[in-house]
């Protein structure tokens, strides 16, 4: 029996460009705090480096695909420029079924999409 849920959520994968990874940082505390604070719908929002400062992986669920849509314009206004100058994403991995408006958000990320076959969530 697979687990009904309306949340989505993806893994993106990026290269952190030369030279940017302290302005990231100051990046990644900005959209934590904002997200955090602006969009309840944000369920995890967990940001990883790798240890030598070249890989940065991001973790994002959100309750639902109106709540993705809702960080999606967020992150148009305030900080997608900053996000583009610091890193080259190589790799969308969506999980969930996002919702037509959600799949052309992120149409131009060519992101890989997975459903959910089986599993259960305590």
């Amino acid at each position: 029996m697979a687990i009904v849920s309306d949340n989505v959520f993806w893994i993106l994968e990026a290269d952190i460009n030369a030279g940017h990874l302290e302005n990231l940082k100051a990046l990644i505390g900005e959209m934590v705090a904002g997200t955090k604070h602006d969009e309840p719908g944000a369920l995890d929002y967990q940001w990883f480096i790798s240890d030598d400062g070249t890989i940065l992986h991001i973790y994002e669920r959100y309750a639902d695909s109106a709540a993705v849509m809702v960080h999606r314009r967020n992150f148009a206004q305030k900080y997608a420029e900053r996000f583009r100058t610091y890193l080259t994403v190589t790799k969308i991995t969506m999980y969930g079924d996002p919702s037509a408006d959600v799949r052309a958000g992120f149409a131009a990320s060519n992101p890989l999409y997975i459903r959910l076959a089986q599993g259960f969530a305590r």
